[in-house]
């Protein structure tokens, strides 16, 4: 009788550490928001940009500000970009610097693609058209706050 009684109290201490470590170790999912901004930028060798744009995530909308400086950058260009933020756990974690190597030449409305990290982790993948002239061998720093 005292091994059965010892084996059931074994029996659940186990099943409490399982539940415990199970509660305990799951990671805290990160979800994907909505993003579109509306960027421009003009430079000859040295580029400066900025714009604006909206998070869409769990339901809110979030304005957003973008600033940027970019090196060997020729002309002036509009970009209007949307696409989705991943791997956010709150809003706040969209805020940051994103940088990527670009190579691109857009004249008079071209199609453009990026996917951009931040130290947060978040990925932004973007696609959208460019209007004006721009051509460009670059890293960008692309810096996004939440208004």
């Amino acid at each position: 009788m005292a091994r059965l009684l010892n084996a059931a109290k074994l029996c659940a201490v186990l099943l409490a550490a399982t539940f415990f470590l199970t509660v305990v170790a799951s990671p805290s999912y990160a979800e994907t928001g909505r993003v579109r901004l509306k960027v421009t930028s003009v430079g000859f060798i040295v580029g400066v940009g900025g714009g604006s744009g909206t998070l869409t995530f769990r339901g809110k909308t979030y304005p957003l500000r973008i600033s940027g400086v970019s090196a060997g950058t020729i002309g002036a260009s509009g970009m209007d970009l949307v696409g989705t933020a991943s791997n956010l756990r709150t809003a706040a974690d969209i805020a940051g610097t994103y940088s990527a190597a670009s190579a691109g030449v857009a004249v008079a409305g071209g199609g453009k693609a990026a996917t951009l990290q931040n130290p947060n982790g978040v990925v932004l993948t973007l696609t959208g058209t460019q209007v004006g002239f721009q051509a460009n061998l670059s890293v960008s720093g692309v810096t996004i706050s939440l208004q």
